[in-house]
């Protein structure tokens, strides 16, 4: 699977899942309201800067500290197609392939990648070309089970499609 995109945002290490959907904004747990909800601690803006492109870009440790899902949903449902950071917290990584929302890992992305780089990932190899650099980067390759998961809609979807 090929993703060809632009990069809306990088944001920093140790981004919590608890500043990505924090309880005080989340007025409704519908998908809607946990969109509304998504980023307003870390980026007031976040929501005018997915109309420039839908990749997002973070450091390490993204989804840090609570097992909330909101913080995958949020962003899922904010309308982020692709999230690349350079590590995932654990129990991030698996809420987020749970609810079926893209994201890949990849080491030093942030040095590689800036807001308004238009990526091509391939998801099947791992490697990632900016377009607008000419560079590449080796990700992470993602098990097929997994990317099978994400690409289908979530462990739910899969499990009823199987």
């Amino acid at each position: 699977m090929i993703i060809i995109d632009k990069v809306f945002e990088v944001y920093p290490d140790n981004v919590s899942s608890e500043l990505i959907a924090h309880t005080r904004h989340v007025t409704s747990v519908s998908p809607e309201g946990l969109a509304k909800a998504a980023m307003l601690d870390v980026d007031p803006d976040f929501h005018n800067k997915l109309e420039n492109g839908k990749i997002m870009v973070a450091g390490n440790n993204f989804g840090c500290n609570s097992s909330r899902e909101w913080a995958a949903s949020a962003l899922l449902h904010s309308g982020v197609k692709l999230l690349i950071a350079q590590s995932f917290a654990r129990i991030f990584f698996r809420n987020a392939t749970n609810i079926g929302l893209l994201i890949f890992e990849c080491p030093n992305i942030t040095k590689m990648a800036h807001p308004g780089d238009e990526l091509i990932v391939d998801l099947s190899t791992g490697i990632i070309t900016n377009k607008s650099t000419g560079k590449t980067i080796q990700g992470t390759v993602m098990p097929q089970f997994l990317l099978n998961i994400m690409t289908s809609g979530g462990l739910l979807e899969t499990l009823k499609n199987s």
